[in-house]
């Protein structure tokens, strides 16, 4: 019984030394929000009231065109019918709210050639495409489709994707990754020639995707047909990445058509998704844009770590005179607190984008106070115990029983107080919620397995317990143990 207090404590050293010294070997750190590092926020308003697939569609487009641009860690959010999206460090402000609020633009370009997933230096433009998706019609001869010059080895940005110009653009799997390139022909159709489209069954059982034209998007799609040829393939390019390049089967449609290929059920309900909602562009206003330089982001970070400093190293200090060598206790939980919130920040920002804000960091600063109140009742709890008439040792364990019970109770309360928060909040209130939800909970975990076992360790030791200016017995106003005389009995 007396060492697992010990184990205890040694188990709970090794983890958090042990996730401190993974983080910082690693070379990563928490990943910082708009108003730690600079960058842009702005909030997009559609011009018109829209369904809610089309503003989930718009954001999708929206997180797609951000990753072009290589900006880590967004944050893209939905707020009522309204799209706020905040860039961390993006280096060019203007192109990139420039490219984050264009139009959504699907286009139906021919496939000119197949190209590896890697650009390799070539000069051949012959056609060398094979895919096993089709749209099916009824076939007609094939023409010759009329090619420029063009550098194979290049891939076109999004933001360059002209529809009157021949383009070389990626297609993608679910992942991200480039699976193919394709050199594509000038936009025949453009999305608005769909009204519509869905993911059906068909009669082998195998999963496709059936569409429906405007009267006028029947003519165009089948002058493009026609043009393009029975056999060759069509091109699905939504905001310059190829969604499906299904081959020609026919020449002529009645207003409808099928796409039929080796889709699962994911992919082909996405497909139908692209081409429903990509049919139907969003006109998004910006409402509000709001930019912070990377200076301004520095110095709001350095104010937030001197300002938390100085609170920590006062409290700190407090507690030491008040409690003595119980003081101490505070100051190495405080330090394992510390160390597994770096290294779980630095966790959820590499695994699920989540970035340290200034009111994250305030939910931080917050949550010492709850967690210094949690020391403050156990200590108490021990002065009480001992002012009854017991001894330190006999008052540790029922001390923090009735103790953890308090701190249990209060910390619910914050939790609580926080999720609800987290939950009807939006922006950089979420961020405070969340950090002063998730310490809150690191307080009850380093209370129960750190607090306890170290106090009662303490509490054992004559050098701590009796010392002269730090003991234990000084910080809780007890006596120290005198030995009492041995009574002499009467001969």
């Amino acid at each position: 019984m007396r060492r697992r207090p010990f184990y205890s404590l040694i188990a709970v050293f090794v983890l958090v030394i042990g996730a401190l010294a993974a983080t910082l070997i690693s070379g990563r750190s928490p990943q910082l929000g708009l108003d730690l590092q600079g960058g842009a926020s702005v909030v997009l308003q559609p011009r018109e009231q829209v369904p809610q697939g089309v503003l989930d569609q718009a954001i999708e487009i929206i997180r797609n065109r951000v990753d072009a641009l290589g900006v880590a860690e967004p944050e893209i959010t939905r707020q009522g019918e309204s799209i706020i999206v905040s860039l961390p460090g993006v280096q060019n402000r203007e192109r990139a709210l420039q490219v984050v609020g264009q139009t959504a633009q699907l286009l139906f370009r021919p496939v000119i050639q197949q190209l590896p997933a890697e650009p390799t230096p070539t000069s051949s433009t012959s056609s060398t495409s094979t895919t096993s998706t089709t749209v099916e019609g009824a076939p007609a001869t094939s023409p010759t489709t009329t090619t420029v010059p063009i550098d194979l080895s290049s891939t076109t940005a999004p933001e360059d994707d002209d529809e009157t110009k021949q383009v070389i653009l990626p297609e993608k799997d679910s992942q991200g990754r480039v699976t193919s390139r394709y050199l594509l022909g000038p936009a025949e159709v453009k999305g608005q020639a769909l009204s519509g489209a869905s993911a059906t069954v068909s009669e082998t059982g195998s999963w496709q995707v059936a569409f429906d034209l405007t009267g006028e998007g029947t003519k165009q799609w089948n002058d493009m047909a026609t043009k393009v040829g029975a056999g060759n393939q069509i091109a699905i390019d939504l905001d310059g990445v190829v969604r499906s390049a299904p081959r020609l089967e026919v020449t002529e449609f009645q207003g409808s058509g099928v796409i039929t290929g080796n889709f699962s059920q994911a992919e082909a309900k996405d497909l139908a998704l692209v081409l429903r909602y990509g049919a139907l562009p969003v006109q998004l206003d910006r409402q509000t844009v709001q930019t912070v330089s990377a200076s301004l982001g520095r110095d709001s970070l350095r104010a937030g770590l001197i300002a938390g400093a100085v609170g920590l190293g006062l409290v700190a200090l407090y507690m030491l005179v008040y409690y003595r060598a119980l003081g101490l206790v505070v100051w190495v939980g405080l330090a394992l607190t510390g160390a597994i919130m770096y290294s779980l920040v630095t966790l959820l920002g590499r695994t699920s984008g989540l970035a340290l804000s200034l009111a994250g960091a305030t939910g931080i600063i917050v949550s010492v106070g709850v967690t210094v109140d949690s020391y403050v009742v156990y200590f108490e709890r021990l002065k009480d115990e001992i002012r009854s008439g017991k001894t330190i040792r006999s008052s540790l364990d029922r001390g923090f029983s009735r103790a953890y019970r308090t701190i249990l109770a209060a910390d619910a309360a914050s939790i609580i107080g926080a999720a609800v928060l987290y939950v009807l909040s939006v922006g950089s209130v979420r961020g405070f919620a969340f950090f002063l939800g998730l310490t809150t909970l690191l307080d009850l975990f380093t209370a129960y397995f750190f607090t306890r076992p170290m106090v009662m360790l303490l509490g054992r030791s004559r050098l701590f317990t009796e010392a002269r200016w730090v003991g234990v017995a000084r910080g809780l106003n007890a006596a120290p143990a005198v030995a009492s005389p041995k009574v002499k009995e009467p001969v």
